[in-house]
């Protein structure tokens, strides 16, 4: 249950020392029940004041760590609320019986989609055993690791070879799956020797949560929740269960996140990874390699786990679009990530190189910006002469976009001697309007 300002006031020693950074307990106080703010920044706390509220400002689903990348940690059902943190990680199961392991392996290692300024990559690999011997497995994930540099998802049939292959896999933080009330013990062992989170796993939700129970009160957190889902409903229906249960009720046997392995890459299977990417999943599972269905899964990641409350933005500046001189032409758009990489795509694809303005927008788009009066005639006049651009080039051409055509005039003022030019209103007109247009009427 969260605590209030007031509660945890109670528990700071009410000095006003001000060493926390803040003018008074209260206002500190308050910081940590808006969770602004670390206990760690008060000297002088107590510690009971460390034990109570230390319980109290963990998030309610844990945060793990899957190599560089961590899952958990979120606070809110919807993301509306406040904002989704931790994005669902993907990753790649390998069999130690295919044919063709290195080649998917150099593919995950390789793979990286650029999309709105970020590049997304495959998060782990998993190694499953589907053969009888442990040896192959262990083979495989020393593969793994040796090419990808990635932490691991074990699966295997055995005890001894889940252990030899944690053991490879020390001090890259990967995951032991299949973890079950015979086997805790001895896997959570294993996992304390070398830095690997659990992944529990039994036949209905009690049995997971009072495992999970079992092994948090033994000291050992770093879990991951594998529900034993028969179909795509109860796989909703888990997760959904789970978190309402972290969030609402802070049902902490319940409060961590997901692991979802995918058994087929057909229709159903795309379904299934789509579902946990937009319904809590912690870490999907996908069953091979297919850049078709990555791109489709980290498109839709990206759409869920953007802040609603902050858009993506690129720096506001002159960017460079081929090798531009003096004399190329000038282009100006908002600095929302999507609208940018858009029109620079579009001057790109092209063949010319020019100067693209990108003034501050706050990351809104043009005609967002332009209502807001973020993006008007003399608000863009006064980032290029105030950045120093409006010098260091020969052109007096500006090409803004065919939505705003009403801040021409502003601009002209704002920029005396330019001749404003407007061009099409949507982005994937661009290209034909520089061959048409910008090109002929420079021939």
């Amino acid at each position: 249950m969260a605590l209030s300002g007031l509660q945890i006031q109670k528990l700071l020693p009410k000095t006003n020392c001000k060493e926390c950074g803040s003018n008074t307990c209260l206002a500190f106080a308050m910081k940590l029940a808006a969770k602004q703010a670390s206990l760690s920044a008060c000297p002088y706390a107590s510690e009971e004041a460390k034990q109570i509220l230390g319980a109290a400002s963990e998030p309610p689903v844990k945060e793990v760590s899957l190599g560089n990348a961590v899952t958990g940690g979120e606070t809110v059902l919807y993301r509306h609320e406040k904002t989704f943190v931790r994005q669902t990680l993907l990753a790649v199961n390998i069999n130690d019986t295919a044919g063709d392991a290195e080649a998917a392996l150099n593919n995950v290692k390789n793979y990286r989609l650029e999309r709105v300024g970020e590049v997304l990559t495959v998060a782990a690999v998993a190694v499953t055993q589907t053969s009888a011997d442990g040896k192959a497995v262990i083979a495989l994930a020393a593969k793994a690791l040796q090419i990808t540099g990635l932490p691991l998802i074990i699966r295997a049939k055995d005890t001894g070879t889940v252990k030899a292959v944690a053991a490879l896999a020390k001090g890259t933080k990967s995951v032991i799956a299949g973890v079950t009330i015979e086997n805790a013990d001895e896997l959570k062992a294993a996992a304390q020797e070398n830095g690997c989170a659990l992944a529990v796993t039994a036949p209905d939700v009690d049995g997971i949560t009072a495992l999970t129970g079992k092994l948090k009160a033994e000291g050992f957190n770093d879990l991951l929740i594998d529900f034993n889902a028969k179909s795509l409903a109860e796989a909703f229906q888990f997760n959904a269960i789970a978190r309402t249960a972290a969030i609402k009720h802070n049902v902490k046997a319940a409060g961590y996140p997901t692991l979802k392995f995918i058994d087929a890459i057909d229709g159903g299977g795309a379904v299934l990874a789509m579902t946990e990417i937009l319904k809590y999943g912690g870490v999907c599972v996908l069953p091979s390699f297919d850049p078709a269905q990555l791109v489709a899964l980290m498109t839709l990641r990206l759409n869920i786990y953007t802040d609603p409350q902050k858009p993506i933005q690129v720096e506001p500046k002159v960017y460079p679009i081929g090798e531009p001189n003096k004399k190329s032409p000038v282009f100006v758009t908002t600095n929302f990530s999507l609208t940018y990489f858009l029109v620079s795509g579009e001057i790109e694809n092209s063949g010319i190189s020019a100067w693209l303005v990108i003034p501050e927008c706050e990351g809104m788009s043009v005609l967002t910006a332009w209502a807001a009066g973020k993006f008007s005639g003399s608000h863009i006049a006064k980032f290029i002469k105030e950045s120093g651009f409006e010098a260091s080039i020969d052109t007096r051409e500006i090409v803004i976009p065919g939505y705003v055509s009403q801040i021409s005039g502003e601009l002209e003022e704002g920029l005396p001697g330019w001749k404003v030019l407007v061009g099409p209103q949507e982005s994937a007109d661009i290209e034909a309007y520089i061959k048409q247009v910008l090109v002929k009427g420079s021939a």
